[in-house]
């Protein structure tokens, strides 16, 4: 793809998108499926290889994150997870999309962790997600049945029901091309400074960590993940092993890659992965099924996930022409589509005026079912803080 990835937008543009993450690209892919002229700026590649979506597992599973996450994160996934399929099927390129459930599973000594782990979901989780198939737990037998490959490894498990997961490296790819077939005018290896923006009649900033001076509060939080193929097992779904320690996720995607990950470490180290969480991962992977003994490592990946201090993400109205899109943390993929929907529909309602004041904007987000991550620049929820 080149920069001028499609016919150039005459004159100036509805919209300048800045940062092409999945954030970014969703945000840019819908305002013009809506109908606007769009300009998207990437200090990276057209693949995304820079943002913190091309390192991500992409699990969608709001009930596991209920465990830990409050109900607007679990909520927001919630709604994500059934708008993916939506997304996908317009896109011009295939997705791996896999919506199988997630499989909880833990060795005996580790029992304890298991009922915490199903007593903090069932009472985090709305009412209407457990509804849908609740949480099932199931005896040797059962999960051996369910997954076979792991049959005989452990005497029990937790199956939660619905979530899924979806190639990440797929998902930029086939946006990048939506981009084109929609007629975004991408500007790739591009950086734009705070200030000099492009010109355009709304700017949308979704830089991440690279808007950290427009946004203070803004951290990011290490993850580490590794990327393996292993020819000799089978999995059809997400599976999770409890640990009080470090439990770790192994998402299996396309021909025999599998993703495995757990750690989140404070702070904006990029510095390569360490022994101590390569020897962990592997391990742990190694645990549920020694199979992975024989795994070729393909990838050793870090990467920062922008972070507010109340782990939210925030759609922020500057009273005139900017909004910017920060702080999905580790759920970015998990909520991207609401999160990216709310703020495309924000950016129309401020480019016709609907939005025009704080008053207007009140009443606005009175109105949109995901208020409380819609902020109006001098709110003190706008960096993430209580009031």
């Amino acid at each position: 793809m080149t920069d001028q990835s499609s016919a150039v937008c005459s004159g100036v543009p509805d919209f300048a998108v800045l940062g092409g993450g999945l954030v970014g690209r969703l945000v840019a892919w819908l305002l013009a499926g809506d109908g606007h002229r769009v300009a998207l700026y990437e200090r990276g590649d057209a693949a995304g290889t820079g943002s913190a979506a091309w390192v991500a597992a992409a699990m969608l599973a709001p009930l596991a994150e209920a465990a830990s996450a409050e109900p607007l994160l679990v909520e927001l996934g919630a709604a994500s997870l059934d708008a993916w399929p939506r997304l996908i099927a317009q896109l011009p390129e295939p997705v791996f999309f896999q919506r199988n459930g997630t499989l909880v599973v833990w060795h005996r000594d580790d029992r304890a962790e298991a009922a915490l782990l199903e007593r903090r979901i069932r009472a985090n989780a709305p009412a209407p997600l457990l509804a849908e198939g609740n949480l099932s737990t199931l005896d040797a037998a059962q999960l051996g049945a369910t997954e076979p490959a792991l049959a005989g490894r452990f005497a029990q498990g937790l199956l939660l029901p619905g979530e899924g997961q979806l190639d990440n490296r797929q998902t930029l790819a086939a946006l990048a091309a939506g981009l084109a077939e929609r007629g975004v005018h991408t500007h790739w290896n591009t950086a734009v400074d705070d200030g000099a923006w492009p010109p355009a009649r709304v700017t949308v900033d979704c830089r991440g960590l690279g808007a950290k001076r427009a946004l203070p509060m803004l951290r990011g939080i290490r993850g580490e993940v590794v990327r393996v193929q292993a020819s000799g097992i089978s999995l059809t779904r997400s599976v999770r092993m409890l640990h009080p320690r470090y439990p770790i996720y192994i998402a299996p995607k396309e021909r025999n890659v599998f993703v495995i990950g757990a750690t989140e470490i404070e702070g904006e180290d990029m510095s390569p992965m360490s022994v101590r969480s390569a020897l962990e991962l592997l391990s742990a992977a190694f645990a549920v099924h020694p199979t992975f003994g024989e795994a070729r490592i393909l990838e050793l990946n870090t990467q920062c996930r922008p972070t507010l201090p109340d782990h939210r993400p925030s759609v922020v109205w500057d009273g005139e022409t900017r909004v910017a899109v920060n702080g999905l943390y580790r759920h970015g993929f998990m909520i991207a589509p609401e999160v990216a929907r709310t703020a495309a529909d924000l950016c129309s309602a401020v480019l016709t005026r609907r939005v025009a004041d704080a008053d207007g904007f009140a009443q606005w987000r009175r109105d949109t079912r995901w208020a409380p991550m819609l902020h109006l620049t001098g709110e003190r929820e706008a960096l993430g803080v209580g009031a």
